[in-house]
């Protein structure tokens, strides 16, 4: 693999700490899933921010962050294929670092990376397929419910929790299962192809490393390349010499701005108006009344007449506004 060499800067750049080359870097964290929802990471929400990473031209690499534990395997493979189209494309190496964990279809997507940095307390591995569920068998019939279930097929309701297990529908999730782990098996071998360096019963048991294990660990069996962090690499001290631009990833904005304006179709009736909750009439100030011998401003109309102690009414004059 080539890695971007540490561009020649003048004395003024170095001492400002400008004309270090710019590396995109982009953050996968989260559980793999095709639901459309923030903290999750399918092929929908990431492949913008791939384009993006990859499309700066000047840019030498492009860094991955993984933080994940897994999850769809089928969104798993259509990322790190994606990432894979792009990186030939635009002829660009791929560095993926590992944080917190990159396991099962988190794993999937760093084989993607040409080389795969890791920390010396990441989970890495578990290249294997579960799936789980729970068994209620008798549990209706204990609470006097009649469970009625109505099928045209004779495999439709494989796996019922509300029926006893048959053999050959757990046969059929077996082979089901084997299937997508010989496509984990590939992938990982042609991904890592002259980097593994233990034996399949010891790499594809489903088993995740801690990277602090030298021996026993991704990096004694081949899984992963080196320590460090998307900072600094000690195993790839060049790196240092290049500025990371972090890209942001808001997979949810248009769903989350069309719920907010409440979009609805051209024969929808209009939203009810919101009602405005009552406010309270401020209450009029007392004003005093006029008495006699006062006199108002020359030129002030007033229409409204006078009373004076007495119970006597004196009109006022509209142009000299005194009292008559």
């Amino acid at each position: 693999m080539d890695y971007p060499a540490a561009p020649k800067r003048n004395w003024l750049q170095r001492l400002t700490g400008r004309g270090k080359t710019v590396i995109p870097v982009v953050r996968l964290h989260g559980v793999i899933a095709a639901e459309q929802r923030q903290g999750r990471l399918n092929i929908a929400s990431v492949e913008p921010l791939l384009k993006r990473a990859f499309a700066i031209k000047s840019a030498p690499a492009v860094a991955i962050v993984i933080n994940s534990p897994g999850g769809s395997p089928v969104q798993s493979r259509l990322i790190s294929k994606r990432i894979r189209d792009l990186a030939d494309e635009h002829d660009k190496p791929v560095l993926v670092f590992v944080e917190d964990a990159a396991a099962s279809g988190g794993y999937f997507i760093a084989v993607a990376g040409d080389e795969i940095i890791v920390d010396p307390s990441s989970i890495v591995g578990s290249i294997g397929v579960i799936m789980a569920g729970f068994g209620f068998v008798g549990t209706l019939e204990k609470l006097g419910i009649d469970r009625r279930v109505y099928t045209a097929g004779n495999n439709k309701s494989t796996l019922d929790p509300f029926l006893p297990e048959k053999a050959n529908e757990v046969e059929r999730i077996k082979q089901f299962e084997l299937d997508i782990h010989q496509v984990f098996i590939d992938h990982v071998k042609a991904g890592r192809a002259g980097k593994l360096k233990a034996a399949d019963e010891v790499l594809f048991t489903g088993e995740w490393w801690r990277c602090c294990r030298q021996h026993r660990g991704p990096l004694g069996v081949g899984a992963a390349g080196a320590l460090g962090h998307d900072r600094y690499c000690p195993a790839r001290p060049h790196l240092r010499h290049h500025r990371h631009r972090h890209l942001s990833r808001h997979p949810q904005d248009l769903a989350r701005l069309d719920r907010r304006l409440q979009v609805r179709g051209r024969g929808s009736p209009p939203p009810a108006p919101r009602a405005r909750p009552a406010r309270a009439r401020p209450a009029r100030r007392h004003r005093p009344q006029a008495r006699q011998g006062w006199h108002l401003p020359a030129g002030r109309r007033r229409q409204t007449p006078l009373t004076v102690p007495g119970g006597q009414t004196r009109g006022l004059s509209r142009m000299t506004g005194t009292a008559q």
